[in-house]
């Protein structure tokens, strides 16, 4: 074998390792964004049912109490039809978002537009610009935006999204309003 053809062989090794590398970072991305929507997700339920870290309930020994932190402020807009029937109410933080859907109201995630839409074009596709903005070097990995849908079976109790940014959150707020504002048009006709 030439000096031509090892060096060849070489860069051919090169390629393939770096395919390998690419499709396990790839892998652990989306790991880490399921981590973090459990890790919500968990988060959130402890702090429904009132589950405080142990520091803020009682102060290590020989320390003085700390201050309470500084809580996010949410701004709370309520999501309404044209004609005023409720439809969600949307907490929008620094960033990110939640969507807690109207009890009353059982929002099925097959119901259209929510999948084709919301999901696909909407979300799915600030992910794919994300992932191509973190390859050029103008975001990183944990700025991608993810987002995480609670639901009881097929009915969508909540929907999460982080790393929303200024303009995005304006998106999200009429595309969601929209989602569910044709969500709920199909489920009146369906009655």
């Amino acid at each position: 074998m030439t000096a031509d053809e090892k060096e060849e062989e070489k860069i051919k090794k090169m390629a393939e390792f770096r395919a390998v590398l690419e499709k396990r970072i790839k892998e652990l991305e989306t790991e880490l964004e399921g981590l973090r929507a459990m890790f919500e997700f968990v988060n959130d339920t402890l702090l429904r049912k009132g589950f405080k870290k142990a520091e803020t309930v009682m102060p290590p020994l020989g320390l003085p109490a700390a201050a309470p932190s500084v809580v996010e402020s949410e701004e709370t807009v309520p999501l309404n039809t044209a004609d005023g029937e409720f439809l969600a109410n949307l907490y929008i933080g620094k960033d990110s978002m939640r969507v807690i859907m109207a009890e009353d109201k059982n929002f099925n995630v097959n119901t259209p537009p929510f999948m084709p839409f919301l999901v696909e074009r909407v979300l799915t596709k600030m992910q794919e610009r994300d992932r191509e903005s973190v390859g050029t070097g103008e975001l990183t990995p944990d700025e991608i935006i993810s987002y995480n849908i609670m639901r009881e079976g097929d009915i969508i109790r909540e929907i999460t999204i982080r790393n929303v940014g200024p303009e995005r959150a304006r998106e999200l707020k009429s595309s969601i309003r929209w989602t569910l504002e044709k969500m709920y048009e199909k489920m009146a006709q369906a009655k």
